[in-house]
């Protein structure tokens, strides 16, 4: 394979690609590697705040100097356990500051981290355990230590179960033990052998694995991404030199860090000096953000889309005149937002009707999310263009981003003021895009994947000789060199009439026009329908509008309802070419989830699942003696031989 490090200074792009410099200084060699990044940032700034965690009913911090005293504990006890290089260490947790010191921990013995999502089945987190070749798993507790001890069979290479929370089971002593018991191990170590964890991060190359991530996929088995020290250190330095972070800021870091994103987050902190409050439960989100007032948070399309459902679904709670309000107050935040991203300036009378939209709707938005919030980052999956319009119009930009696993995580980013809605911005410093001739986006740079874990055949159908990664997306470059994601290449549907029909596009338009949407499906045979899934808070805010009750499933299929949903749809076939548009569709009587296996962690549809889980409902609308299905057909056939 060829050497993915990248000298950022002199990269230069070769034939057609766009390449984007960003903004500031760029680094001229990124750090050999995360271990060497991580040590470096803790001496550098020893004393100022690394990681807030819940600790009891409040938040316990970390200095960066006592977090690396913490994680080369770690480290040591790592190598005590005969750990070595690019040996793999399996972290089943969530998302809390255990996990982040793990990883370091596993980072600075030289090893890989493997990582797993603690809602993975047993028997896949069997499979991704032995198919990593995993010596050591760290599991979160007794739920994640039970999934091993039921598989303990097919993982014969495990040597060691660390147990973050609990205490072990005399029956599980020969190979069970505490997270507290691997740091005594290495603190003793390094009595004896002061230098042993300085040693083994001095050995790493910047081609070693450093993570492997297995994909979850919305089909097949997952692949496991190698991921290698350079492909971090690229990534840090490149958010670095984008210069619209610095040592002053506050992440409140929520998303999996099983996910390519999440780690992607915790480089940049390394590289920059930031402080992140850690905790992974959604539900405390609306609580945590209050208390810790971050200065910028990322999260998946789906919290966003909750925040403004929320928010119009309450405009219209609190009656007409207040909704009246409401809706003045983003027609002027629309107009200032407008010429802000044009690069023009706010007539005054436009400047005061929008302080004035800003103290009656925009601050009480600002103050749930903290009140300090500079920019949020969206990722994982495509964001509607309205809902990035609308947080921009209360003076919050959501910068869009894109990237796979494949490319350890970021690619390309909007960037503060100069955001374009339906697009994931330029390529990160030292990154090149190009399209395909038959549209599919190509990437070439520092980020991307060293390969498939023992899959060469896999590897050499995505991944060229001269470093370019065949992404599966569709998409377009504008004047500018934006990205814009048209859907997966492999979800694009031709209709019998031969057009085109791109369902995540349909799909994100839709959840912006109906806020008591949580997910839709689009289905394509000879024209297309949809699957829906209503989201349960805002469908109970539906029913009380209504004065109706009744539990999800009932409501869910309440013909008051379907109208909505019908109007909300021809709403959205205004917009659509018409062969585009939804001739039918149907409602689920239940809410999608990650423990059904319908959604993945970073709550993307698995739509092979939710379709096979649907045949019935799905072959119901296509069945050709429904007169609805006669009619749809003959208007479906007349839009595309007029188009």
């Amino acid at each position: 394979m060829p050497d993915r490090s990248i000298d950022l200074e002199t990269a230069e792009p070769v034939g057609g690609p766009v390449r984007h410099s960003g903004p500031g200084v760029v680094p001229t060699v990124a750090a050999p590697s995360y271990g060497r990044l991580f040590l470096d940032r803790a001496a550098a700034t020893p004393e100022r705040e690394a990681f807030r965690y819940p600790a009891g009913s409040g938040w316990a911090s970390l200095t960066w100097d006592q977090a690396r005293e913490r994680v080369c504990n770690l480290a040591a006890g790592l190598l005590g356990l005969g750990i070595g290089p690019e040996d793999r260490v399996s972290i089943a947790c969530s998302t809390r500051v255990e996990w982040v010191l793990a990883d370091l921990a596993t980072m600075c013995a030289g090893a890989a981290t493997t990582t797993v999502y603690p809602s993975t089945q047993p028997e896949e987190v069997a499979y991704i355990v032995a198919d990593s070749g995993s010596r050591i798993v760290v599991a979160e507790d007794e739920a994640q230590l039970a999934k091993l001890r039921e598989y303990r069979t097919r993982i014969p290479g495990v040597d060691r179960v660390v147990i973050v929370d609990g205490l072990v089971d005399p029956a599980d002593a020969d190979w069970v033990v505490t997270l507290a018991d691997v740091e005594a191990l290495g603190q003793s170590r390094l009595v004896e052998q002061p230098t042993l964890v300085d040693a083994a991060v001095a050995a790493i190359r910047p081609d070693q694995l450093a993570t492997l991530i297995y994909t979850s996929g919305t089909t097949g088995r997952p692949k496991g991404v190698e991921l290698t020290h350079a492909n971090w250190t690229y990534e840090a330095a490149a958010v670095g030199a984008l210069g619209i972070l610095d040592a002053d800021d506050v992440q409140y870091l929520w998303l999996p860090l099983a996910h390519s994103f999440g780690k992607v987050l915790l480089v940049a902190q390394a590289q920059i000096g930031f402080s992140t409050a850690i905790d992974g439960r959604v539900e405390s989100i609306v609580d945590n953000l209050p208390a810790v007032r971050p200065t910028f948070m990322a999260g998946v399309p789906r919290v966003f889309e909750k925040v403004y459902s929320a928010a119009r679904s309450r405009a219209h709670e609190e009656g007409a005149a207040k909704e009246r309000v409401f809706d003045w107050a983003f027609d002027i935040g629309a107009r200032v937002s407008a010429l802000r991203l044009s690069g023009q300036s706010v007539p005054p009378l436009l400047r005061a009707r929008h302080s004035l939209a800003d103290r009656l709707v925009f601050s009480k938005l600002k103050t749930r999310l903290g009140g300090r919030m500079r920019f949020l980052v969206s990722g994982s999956a495509p964001l509607a263009p309205q809902i990035a319009a609308w947080f921009s119009a209360a003076g919050l930009d959501v910068l869009e981003g894109y990237g796979l696993t494949e490319t350890s995580a970021g690619t390309t980013i909007n960037l503060p003021d100069v955001i374009a809605f339906g697009t994931v911005g330029r390529p990160l410093p030292g990154s090149e895009i190009k399209i395909a001739d038959d549209g599919e986006i190509m990437v070439r740079g520092g980020g991307v994947m060293r390969g498939y874990h023992g899959q060469p055949e896999q590897t050499a159908a995505v991944l060229s000789a001269d470093g370019w990664l065949a992404t599966g997306d569709v998409g377009e470059l504008d004047e500018l060199g934006r990205v814009r994601i048209t859907d997966r290449k492999k979800d694009l549907v031709k209709t019998s009439a031969g057009k085109y029909i791109a369902p995540q596009a349909i799909e994100a338009q839709f959840k912006a026009i109906c806020p008591v949407v949580a997910q839709m499906v689009v289905t394509v045979r000879n024209y297309a329908a949809a699957l829906i899934a209503l989201d349960p808070d805002a469908l109970q805010t539906w029913a009380a509008a209504q004065g109706v009750s009744g539990d999800f499933a009932a409501l869910s299929q309440d013909e008051r309802m379907r109208d909505y949903l019908q109007s909300s749809l021809d709403e959205l076939n205004g917009r659509l070419n018409r062969w585009e548009s939804i001739k039918q569709f149907r409602v689920l009587d239940h809410e999608l989830s990650i423990a059904a296996g319908e959604l993945t962690p970073s709550m993307k549809v698995k739509r092979s699942v939710v379709e096979s889980a649907n045949a019935e409902l799905i072959d119901e609308m296509y069945r050709a003696d429904g007169p609805a299905n006669r009619s749809a057909r003959a208007s479906d056939t007349a839009g595309e031989e007029s188009a």
